[in-house]
């Protein structure tokens, strides 16, 4: 009898201390609440210039329309979501939602909206930083991409298609995606939905606390199929500082592209092109060089050696430890600064 009796209270107190840490009481609601006030979503206007009738897109009378017709400029208006950062109204979003705008609109959780002013944009991770004329916000909470593990509870937050804020959640689904877009990718992957319209949105944990920007998706639909991707929140945070203080994202560059399949046995990587005239080209650095350590670390993951020049700051003294037919070289090259990417 008092056996049944302790193991009957015992039962009882487990099941009471499941239902107090059971997430499913009340769902994801706490971290929502938390997170959207400082979701916004972004309307960007920019004139399309299009010619008034079909037939001046001939050349014959090209010329003609030109000079009778101004272009036509209508607004197109552009969605997308952004996260409030700072309480001075520092907002972090994708370049791409307001690339070439006109006029960038803000509209906050409550319906307010507000226009904002582009403070600089860098097209390599597709981070812009926009400020809003508005004061009071409420900036998200920060979390750590580094702490999260994959199969952790996100939930996306943004503004898909148009049809107002909404949520969606996953899982982190992987962590160090890189080789989408540019060098310096290091995405979180995700399953929680990201549609069109979610660009610069929030990926947030649990706790409601910010995790990483969302950038873009793969599909082969048009529609989310479980590949989301968000940039994390540590190289948001550090592209918004650069942002604030320079206007732009200034990287180190030595002018050279390399290999992306370093050799067996931690054997360097080899260099497939050096750009004429540029810092490793004026110190005699040439193609088919290998580059066994820089600055005293091994060179032995091409990703790791892009990060460790464009980190040296223009001017700086970069050391190369090279092997040219087979003998050591050392060389050392001054930094430049990246030229930006094509258009």
């Amino acid at each position: 009898m008092l056996a049944a009796l302790v193991g009957g209270v015992l039962g009882l107190a487990v099941i009471t201390v499941l239902r107090t840490f059971d997430p499913m009481s009340t769902g994801w609601a706490d971290a929502v609440t938390a997170a959207e006030p400082s979701v916004v979503n972004i309307y960007s206007k920019k004139a399309v210039h299009t010619r008034l009738h079909p037939i001046c897109e001939l050349p014959r009378y090209r010329e003609l329309c030109d000079a009778a017709n101004e272009p036509d400029r209508r607004p197109q208006n552009s969605l997308g979501s952004g996260v409030i950062v700072r309480s001075d109204g520092y907002i972090l979003t994708n370049a791409h939602v307001i690339a070439d705008a006109d006029e960038i609109l803000v509209s906050f959780s409550d319906e307010q909206k507000t226009s904002a002013q582009l403070i600089g944009k860098d097209p390599e991770t597709d981070l812009a930083v926009i400020r809003a004329n508005a004061t009071g916000l409420r900036p998200i909470r920060m979390g750590s991409s580094d702490n999260a593990r994959v199969g952790d509870i996100v939930l996306a937050i943004g503004n898909p298609f148009g049809i107002g804020q909404t949520v969606s959640m996953g899982i982190v689904s992987a962590k160090g995606r890189y080789g989408l877009s540019s060098p310096y990718d290091d995405f979180i992957q995700t399953d929680a939905a990201i549609n069109p319209g979610n660009s610069g949105g929030a990926l947030i944990d649990s706790k409601g606390r910010l995790l990483g920007i969302n950038s873009l998706f793969y599909s082969q639909t048009g529609g989310s199929q479980g590949l989301g991707f968000a940039v994390p929140v540590e190289l948001a945070l550090s592209v918004l500082e650069e942002i604030i203080a320079d206007g732009r994202v200034i990287r180190g560059w030595l002018g050279i592209d390399i290999d992306p399949v370093p050799l067996p046995d931690n054997g360097g990587l080899v260099i497939a092109k050096v750009v004429p005239d540029g810092p490793a080209a004026k110190v005699g650095v040439k193609t088919g060089d290998i580059i066994a350590a820089i600055n005293d670390q091994l060179a032995t993951v091409p990703r790791t050696v892009s990060k460790q020049i464009s980190a040296a700051h223009p001017g700086s003294d970069v050391k190369l430890r090279l092997l040219r037919d087979g003998a050591p070289l050392e060389v050392h090259v001054t930094a430049g600064v990246r030229p930006p990417p094509a258009p």
